[in-house]
């Protein structure tokens, strides 16, 4: 299948305003939880790539996978909102989800109303076409 005519894409936004160091963390955990909560991985088509000396690379999606910015939180709070609304698979992470055990930040997060979270980011598979309308609005992450 050509690149053209996969269907599906994956979108992460991140907020500019955190240190990038975080924002690093926050990404690995989104991607795994994206991938590690999605109830059809064979969508998402990871496959092995082989090198010419016969070295496998494995689990690399076959789908483009677009990094955007988000001017501040509240821009993933709406998208966020908009995905919920279409029903398309993401993740996201917020400032409570750091600093302390994973005890203390499920506590945290538990402890913070919904319009108080800071996001840092959040990560989407779905609908490529779906995607772009939805992200527009975001420029490429520079």
């Amino acid at each position: 299948m050509e690149a053209d005519t996969l269907q599906n894409k994956f979108i992460a936004v991140l907020n500019k305003k955190i240190p990038v160091g975080f924002l690093m963390n926050a990404l690995g955990h989104m991607v795994a939880g994206l991938a590690g909560s999605y109830s059809n991985i064979s969508e998402m088509r990871f496959d092995s790539y082989v090198d010419k000396s016969g070295g496998e690379h494995k689990s690399i999606s076959d789908h483009p996978f677009i990094i955007l910015a988000a001017a501040n939180g509240n821009q993933i709070r709406s998208l966020r909102n908009e995905l919920l609304a279409a029903g398309i698979h993401f993740v996201d992470f917020t400032s409570t989800m750091t600093v302390g055990t994973y005890a203390e930040q499920k506590e945290r997060t538990n402890a913070t109303p919904e319009p108080e979270l800071e996001y840092y980011g959040l990560c989407a598979f779905g609908n490529k076409i779906t995607l772009s309308q939805l992200t527009k609005k975001f420029s490429l992450w520079k």
